[in-house]
């Protein structure tokens, strides 16, 4: 096996470095912050609507088992 010189191990170590400092760069743009904002933000709006959703469902689930309890007066009555 032939083993690495120290100049070698030096430019691989820098071909190392090199990457990562490229591979930041590209990825330090705001486009990820923007997308993750636009994430919460869409996600915090679905959870508002899908909790208001719930809160109309039980106050329309109240409002049926309350007229199915309720009985029939006199002027609801139709005529036959």
């Amino acid at each position: 096996m032939i083993a690495f010189t120290l100049t070698e191990w030096v430019i691989l170590l820098l071909v190392f470095l090199l990457g990562l400092l490229i591979g930041m760069s590209m990825t330090a743009g705001g486009k990820w912050k923007r997308r993750y904002r636009a994430e919460t933000a869409r996600r915090e709006e679905l959870e508002t609507e899908n909790t208001r959703l719930h809160r109309d469902a039980r106050e329309m689930d109240s409002l049926r088992h309350s007229a199915a309890r309720a009985p029939l007066r006199r002027d609801d009555e139709r005529p036959l």
